[in-house]
């Protein structure tokens, strides 16, 4: 077993990630562009915050503190969480928050793949789980990123715009530091190189067909890993975790 504080620090990044993805898609409810879209957007919410209350659960385990996950989700601050930046990014339109999920979906789904040959049995059976629901994530994210690229001219349009304006923060996915290394070394997750190649495959296709042009690699914005966050994640925290910080122990 490795050292316990990177552990629980790569719990703590893996249930961020989710978390806070979740609540954005979550925003999404009763605003879809149509019923059954809405759903399943609602779905796919709750798909990402049930695994983040997978390793955030772990992740209270592993700190030996008595915090359950919804203490590690409600009550602390900005700078404690540890999610990428790309996920706390606003929805924006539509084509915006799809590009989101296609890109998070596509790095997403070959790391959980990836782990579910841990050499820790609980993230192994976490990552089991959760590659069932990405499958199906990455499925509808592409198809819509296809549906608007190769749409009308104003549905390629916004489409375009979201990658331009999204793609900065992909850099920050595949960045691996002392906490990685250790952790690699010990068996526990993968390194990220193969996660790369098949996030470039999956992103190269999907582009692709979708007629769209992939933006180049210039300037990455990091920071999220180390809990330096943008104008948006403050706001997204405030309305999360409103109800504990009014109603401290509140209970349904």
């Amino acid at each position: 077993m490795p050292e316990q504080q990177p552990l629980l620090t790569y719990l703590l990044r893996r249930g961020d990630d989710n978390l806070i993805l979740g609540q954005r898609l979550g925003e999404w409810c009763g605003h879809g562009p149509q019923l059954e879209e809405d759903i399943a957007l609602a779905n796919r919410a709750l798909d990402v915050i049930g695994q983040a209350r997978n390793y955030l659960q772990y992740a209270g385990e592993v700190e030996g503190k008595q915090r359950t996950e919804d203490d590690l989700a409600f009550l602390r601050p900005e700078r404690e969480f540890v999610n990428c930046k790309l996920v706390e990014q606003h929805n924006g339109d539509y084509a915006h928050t799809m590009v989101r999920s296609f890109l998070y979906d596509a790095w997403h789904l070959p790391l959980q793949k990836a782990l579910t040959k841990s050499s820790d049995e609980q993230i192994a059976a976490i990552a089991g789980k959760a590659v069932k629901e990405i499958s199906y994530h990455l499925r509808a994210s592409s198809d819509w990123v296809i549906r608007f690229g190769d749409g009308t001219e104003e549905s390629h349009e916004r489409v375009q715009h979201a990658l331009n304006s999204l793609w900065t923060y992909t850099g920050e996915l595949f960045v691996q530091d002392e906490v990685d290394h250790v952790l690699v070394k010990a068996g526990v997750v993968p390194e990220m190189a193969p996660i790369k190649a098949e996030f470039d495959r999956t992103v190269n296709e999907v582009l692709t067909e979708a007629t769209l042009q992939r933006p180049a690699d210039a300037y990455m914005a990091t920071g999220g890993r180390q809990g330096v966050h943008g104008e948006h994640m403050g706001v997204l925290l405030a309305e999360m975790q409103y109800l504990q910080r009014a109603y401290p122990g509140a209970e349904w």
